[in-house]
């Protein structure tokens, strides 16, 4: 038996032991944070050689078929995030961009989803499209729109009868939405109090249904605190922070479940009934591994259509890295310096500015190609300028360093050290190669999305600024084929020394 149906057999045993008792067993199937990867991937933690593929949608549809066949009493959620991770959202699909991941989904059956804030990432008007693709209901209780509507086709729950049980479901986005969407995508909307949404929901259909169930994409700490602040729920299904839960967690009574990213694992969770009321709760996560065999159905007639248009528009080779693009963990790093320095040059600016989380993906040495950069940066930001003097540029680094924020920066070469009060004192300070100038004024570059999250960033807010016809993508892909050999690496460009003058 191989390795995928020991672990579903494993998930089935356990709810047989409740069937052969005459119990009910409702098994809840769910994915989040799918980011776009229809298609298997390397599993590059493997030890083995050569790597084995996980993932992918066709892999999903096999398990989940495997499940169906034998448990009547199955459902089908994600807690949301399929948008942003593959070049598959650029493309146009019954009138929406990245709708093509969304029939995929209704091929494969899900009985309801919740949004998360990378769903916004192109606008809301393409959600808009997106949820009227769908053929499953998007619940989500806690957006609205300024006059009170339902922008994005949301509801807020949905009711349920399966096998004679009544199942509620209501769906929460974070409270932090507008920290994590482009400000133009979040124009007009309004994100009600996760908390208290959910009292209020629970509140309402708790009473008439056997089995109350939370889609969420807030992160599992804010799970845990609504299971703790929330009576009444019985399962929380969620994402957004990517936690991996082998086995649930369960708090105050609530299971709380989440799978991982990527379409790595399918999540399952087992409900035991007697009499209608729930009497044990279990769980476990089937890992995708890609198996060659599996027959050929509409869902994967239709993958392989999409591979091979990604693959003939993103197979070009921008270049070739020399030494490999590795992410920051809280600090400089080459990839950081590269993408930055790309944005300073084709912006003509003294300095440039990039968000951390804004660089998704890690690259190793060889050829890159315009797939590889497009997953290290997904996103259509574009390129803007602003200005600033060089006092103010001086305490945009000061908070850069007290704040420890998560930016990369390009024009910049700065000394610094700590007094004995803890204020900061420069030793060297250079601009675009040369001295500061606390009277001159300075052109910065960063993405839009960047500006909108300034203060955050840079303790500063920009309300002035100009959008260049250029993304970030272009301006780093435009860069690369210009020098074909790429050997970007830590400079120290904000570098804390030792000395005390």
């Amino acid at each position: 038996m191989n390795r995928i149906n020991k672990c579903i057999m494993v998930v089935l045993l356990v709810g047989n032991i409740y069937s052969h008792a005459q119990q009910q067993t409702v098994v809840i199937l769910h994915t989040n944070d799918l980011h776009a990867s229809f298609l298997p991937r390397e599993a590059f933690w493997s030890k083995g050689s050569p790597k084995p593929f996980i993932g992918g949608f066709r892999e999903l549809q096999a398990v989940i078929d495997s499940i169906r066949n034998i448990y009547e009493l199955s459902l089908l959620f994600d807690a949301g995030d399929v948008m942003t991770g593959n070049p598959i959202t650029e493309y146009v699909y019954k009138g929406a961009e990245g709708g093509a991941l969304f029939e995929m989904m209704n091929m494969i059956g899900y009985d309801g989803w919740t949004v998360g804030n990378h769903d916004f990432d192109v606008s809301v008007n393409n959600l808009q499209k997106i949820t009227s693709i769908v053929r499953f209901p998007t619940i989500v209780a806690n957006i609205r729109d300024s006059s009170d509507g339902f922008p994005i086709h949301n509801v807020e729950y949905i009711l349920l009868t399966k096998g004679g049980l009544r199942i509620g479901v209501f769906g929460i986005i974070s409270k932090e939405f507008y920290g994590l969407v482009n400000k133009n995508s979040a124009r007009n909307i309004k994100i009600l109090h996760p908390i208290e949404t959910a009292k209020r929901i629970t509140t309402i259909i708790r009473p008439h249904v056997d089995i109350l169930i939370a889609l969420t994409h807030q992160g599992i700490d804010d799970d845990e605190r609504m299971a703790l602040e929330v009576k009444g729920i019985d399962v929380i299904i969620g994402g957004h922070s990517h936690t991996r839960l082998h086995k649930p967690r369960i708090v105050n009574g609530t299971i709380i479940a989440q799978a991982g990213a990527n379409c790595e694992y399918l999540g399952v969770v087992l409900l035991h009934l007697e009499n209608k009321k729930i009497v044990g709760k279990d769980g476990n996560l089937i890992p995708l591994w890609i198996h060659s065999d599996r027959p050929e159905t509409q869902l994967s007639k239709f993958i392989d259509s999409l591979h091979l248009i990604v693959e003939r528009d993103y197979a070009t080779v921008l270049g070739e890295l020399r030494s490999p693009w590795i992410r920051g963990r809280g600090g400089e790093s080459g990839v950081g310096n590269y993408i930055s320095d790309a944005q300073r040059e084709a912006a003509g600016a003294d300095v440039a500015f990039m968000n951390d989380h804004g660089i998704r993906q890690d690259v190793g040495v060889g050829p890159l190609t315009k797939r590889k950069l497009f997953e290290v940066l997904p996103f259509r930001n574009v390129l803007c300028t602003f200005t600033v003097n060089g006092e103010q540029l001086k305490t945009i680094v000061e908070y850069v360093i007290r704040e420890r924020s998560p930016i990369q920066t390009s024009g910049l070469k700065v000394e610094w050290s700590k007094r004995s009060d803890g204020s900061i004192i420069f030793h060297t300070f250079i601009v675009n190669g040369k001295p500061l100038d606390e009277r001159k004024v300075y052109r910065v570059a960063a993405s839009d999305y960047f500006i909108g999250e300034a203060r955050r960033y840079i303790g500063i807010e920009v309300s002035d600024y100009s959008m260049l016809d250029l993304t970030v993508f272009g301006a780093v892909a435009e860069k690369i084929r210009r020098e074909k050999f790429i050997d970007s690496r830590i400079e120290g460009r904000i570098l804390e020394s030792r000395r005390t003058d």
